[in-house]
């Protein structure tokens, strides 16, 4: 039977982020500190994917810079689109410096239509998750295997895009974005309104992939992970239900990547590939990958990190990226929060059957 400080613990825990992000942040940030909150924001959507997918299943995502990059490319083809139309030009800019013709490619023009365009943002990560797992998950790939074979997709997407320079920008991507749906993004009451909105989105996602995690199938979705076999022997798939873990986590992804465009202004292959993927990973795993808590504090910190670093120790912050995810996975698997945990365990002695029983530390929030 639990309290009641239990039963309100994760109402609380959403309460208060909702006021640091909603009411605090907004009144306390400049509006560039902001803007860089939104972007960091981004990242942590699809950190609470990252969470759901490898945390509680096991799966190690290292090519959620795909699903990120579909979503991102959706939203920006639609927002040129309309930049364009409102200067009375029938194609965007870049097009009209790389382009061989004046006419828009066919599979550019349905992005003019906004609900067809915001539709695309999650069900195409979607829809390419589902084909890949389809594939993957009934072959029984896992393990290195499958992050091996993410990180494929990964390059691949993104040398795809770069060689298509006369359609997709190349190397440069989709920039000098101007409009947010009528609104103009050099305004910054506008820009604050799109800050508002990813954190809102954030709050949502985290409050949904809270319901998955203590649901029937989050339970299943953990007994996979540690028991594939027990799990087919019970009559479940196992595909399937890793197959909708990832299928929802590319949905996330593809959502932070939409949300990204009107908040930064540009989606380029640099931050779509493998680096980028990796990075997502990285801040899941840095602050701890079976606590949404923790996945999305650890990816706002270790996004304002590379900010910030980055700058500074432009040749050793891909290094220092690496040895993060390093001693997270190696020496503290649950990430920082589990620390207080780990510490509590070390303090006092552990009885023997709590030394038989293997916990993923840090629990779901």
């Amino acid at each position: 039977m639990k309290t009641i400080t239990e039963r309100l613990r994760v109402p609380g825990a959403f309460l208060l982020g909702a006021v640091l992000l909603l009411g605090i942040a907004p009144v306390a940030l400049s509006d560039f500190r902001l803007s860089l909150l939104a972007k960091y924001l981004c990242y942590a959507i699809v950190a609470v994917g990252v969470s759901l997918a490898w945390g509680r299943g096991g799966l190690m995502v290292l090519g959620q810079g795909v699903f990120f990059g579909l979503g991102g490319y959706a939203m920006a083809m639609h927002l040129k689109l309309a930049d364009a139309a409102d200067t009375g030009e029938k194609i965007p800019d870049f097009m009209q410096l790389y382009g061989t013709s004046d006419a828009l490619p066919w599979w550019w023009k349905p992005f003019a239509n906004p609900a067809f365009a915001l539709a695309m943002t999650v069900l195409l990560p979607m829809a390419v998750a589902a084909l890949v797992g389809f594939l993957v998950f009934r072959r029984r790939v896992k393990g290195a295997y499958f992050a091996i074979l993410s990180q494929a997709l990964a390059a691949a997407l993104s040398i795809w895009l770069i060689g298509q320079q006369a359609t997709t920008g190349g190397t440069n991507g989709l920039t000098d974005i101007q409009g947010f749906f009528g609104y103009s993004l050099d305004d910054p009451v506008n820009q604050r309104m799109v800050y508002f909105v990813i954190a809102a989105v954030l709050l949502l996602l985290m409050a949904l992939a809270r319901q998955l995690f203590v649901s029937r199938y989050g339970e299943l979705l953990v007994a996979v992970r540690d028991s594939e076999e027990r799990v087919r022997f019970l009559g479940y798939d196992p595909a399937n239900v890793k197959l909708v873990a990832y299928v929802v986590a590319a949905g996330m992804a593809g959502l932070a990547g939409a949300l990204f465009v009107p908040a930064v202004g540009i989606i380029s292959p640099a931050l779509i590939g493998i680096v980028p993927s990796i990075g997502f990973v990285i801040g899941a795993a840095v602050g701890g990958r079976a606590s949404l808590v923790g996945a999305v504090l650890g990816a706002i910190a270790v996004a304002w990190a590379q900010s910030t670093l980055s700058d500074e120790f432009p040749a050793a912050w891909t290094y220092l990226q690496g040895l993060l995810f390093v001693l997270a996975v190696g020496f503290l698997p649950g990430g920082l929060a589990s620390l207080g945990t780990v510490l509590r365990r070390r303090r006092t002695p552990a009885t023997p059957k709590e030394e038989k029983v293997v916990v993923m530390a840090g629990e779901a929030a």
